[in-house]
């Protein structure tokens, strides 16, 4: 009996050694060199109620999504039509329903339809009205490939917020989903929160046009702009706008982007972004500067145009700059949204809070201070109506409370208000445990048993009915982390981790020590 009575007291040595290394972290800001080479240093991070800090609803703008996959396709099917000797009038996207185009000839009209139905498929064509003017045709958009647009746009928005986020160093950021596009984000610990919504409200839409220098800028200032041409701007630090008449076609885009980084010029010290392409994109724009030599390359990012140089020869290995006289803070985060990658479609802000970390200061007293005055009444309670026997059980709720709190650290979670709460409820449920044991220790008592056979019946006993209180409130803890959101998944994190540890700490810590006072000491008599 003492051999398994060594063992198991051994275990919750062990368990009470881990939590105050679990919590060190927490507890101390200065740790030795030699810690973080062999022992935890995850820490219990505070959420947004407590620490203070930014909550933001972002809706995002999918339509646009459907817009640019129908720019893009309008831009491939008008190299088709050329490739397939298929004379047009026009071509444009229509909202985003589809395409409408203008065949010149009837005779193309068969094989268009084929073009269409082998090299794109999400696509039906409709047959309009036709005149001395060519042949009205419509590609329609199937409803499902532009469900599964939207659905992918917000699911990369997602991840690309993450990707941001994450670079941009805040801790145990909330970022997910919600019906209707939308996306709630929750950072903890902001220090700037205009900068934080710069990052993750940018587009970040880089791409590479060469500019057209056979058209006159002037008349497509007019209106008459080419067809295949658009207008855009680079604007000056004194704010004036410089147009630029560019090829709508994107030969190369942000999506081949492998790294970007802040660089200083060696001329004027000033920074720029520094770009790494993949191997594709490096092909690309070796090809791209290879063959317009002399011709200016304008590098347009979110439609304003950052800088037009003129290319003077073949770039190899993958490399570009863009310069535009950042601060050194723009161009560090430039390059955090361009390394994240471009939003497939603007963000658009439906609500924004920002939670004073003096708020939160009020709360975690508060909160800390409803949890010690609590759980001092549960322990006056106990010892009052339990005599010593009360007393071992408060010392297993004391053991409880450290034991949630390494928890929180181990798993990495994150502690709210509605936590506290939980954790205070816990406090309360440690001893329901103990009490169930007690009374029914009494009753054997009563029937005049020896105080170690009244003990080893009461707890095989009451364990049934702990085990199954346990479990059923377990799983509904586990049903609110699953699905509950916010405050209510903060709650269920501190009911799980507290329902493990009070049944440890109420059943086997407390066990341990009756068995220890009965067996090794040999007491005739309990005070219960």
């Amino acid at each position: 009996m003492s051999k398994k009575l060594g063992w198991r007291a051994a275990i919750i040595a062990f368990l009470i050694l881990m939590s105050f290394i679990y919590l060190t972290p927490s507890i101390t800001k200065e740790l030795p060199p030699w810690w973080s080479s062999f022992l935890p240093q995850e820490k219990i991070n505070l959420g947004l109620d407590l620490l203070g800090g930014m909550h933001l609803v972002l809706e995002v703008q999918v339509e646009k999504a459907v817009e640019t996959d129908l720019e893009n396709d309008v831009e491939d099917i008008r190299q088709e039509l050329r490739k397939n000797n298929i004379r047009y009038l026009d071509i444009q996207r229509n909202g985003i329903k589809g395409i409408n185009l203008t065949l010149m000839r009837t005779e193309d009209l068969e094989a268009f339809q084929k073009m269409v139905e082998n090299l794109y498929p999400d696509y039906t064509t409709e047959r309009g009205l036709g005149n001395e003017n060519g042949m009205e045709m419509r590609m329609l958009l199937d409803p499902g490939a532009r469900a599964q647009i939207t659905k992918m746009a917000t699911e990369q928005a997602l991840e690309t917020i993450r990707n941001r986020i994450d670079q941009f160093g805040v801790t145990e950021p909330d970022i997910r989903l919600q019906q209707d596009n939308r996306l709630l984000i929750q950072l903890p610990g902001i220090k700037d929160p205009e900068r934080a919504l710069k990052i993750i409200g940018e587009t970040a839409h880089l791409e590479f046009k060469l500019v057209d220098e056979e058209n006159s800028l002037e008349e497509a200032l007019r209106g008459n702009i080419p067809p295949g041409r658009e207008i855009l701007y680079e604007e000056t630090e004194s704010g004036q706008k410089i147009p630029y008449l560019l090829k709508k076609r994107t030969p190369l885009n942000g999506t081949f982007i492998t790294d970007a980084r802040v660089q200083f010029s060696p001329q004027t010290s000033e920074p720029y972004v520094s770009l790494s392409f993949d191997k594709r994109g490096a092909l690309i724009f070796e090809r791209i500067t290879g063959e317009n030599i002399t011709k200016r390359l304008a590098i347009v990012l979110d439609n304003k145009v950052s800088s037009a140089p003129v290319i003077q020869d073949k770039i190899s290995g993958g490399n570009a700059q863009i310069t535009g006289r950042f601060t050194m803070e723009e161009a560090r985060d430039l390059s955090i949204v361009l390394r994240a990658g471009a939003l497939p479609a603007p963000v658009k802000i439906l609500e924004e809070r920002t939670v004073g970390p003096s708020l939160g200061k009020d709360s975690i007293t508060k909160g800390f201070q409803s949890m010690i005055i609590g759980g001092v009444l549960v322990i006056l309670f106990m010892i009052i109506y339990y005599a010593f026997s009360g007393l071992i059980a408060d010392l297993a709720l004391l053991l409880n409370i450290l034991f949630i709190m390494a928890g929180l650290a181990f798993f990495g979670a994150t502690l709210t208000l509605p936590g506290i709460a939980g954790i205070i409820l816990t406090i309360g449920m440690a001893v329901d445990a103990n009490v169930l044991i007690f009374e029914r220790v009494r009753e054997e008592l009563r029937l005049n048993k020896p105080p170690r056979a009244a003990i080893e019946s009461g707890y095989s006993r009451a364990m049934v009915t702990i085990l199954d209180a346990n479990v059923t409130t377990f799983i509904a803890a586990l049903v609110l982390f699953q699905f509950g959101t916010g405050p209510v998944k903060g709650f269920a994190v501190t009911l799980s981790i507290g329902i493990v540890a009070s049944f440890i700490t109420a059943v086997f810590v407390t066990r341990i020590v009756f068995d220890y006072l009965l067996t090794v000491r040999r007491w005739k008599k309990i005070s219960i």
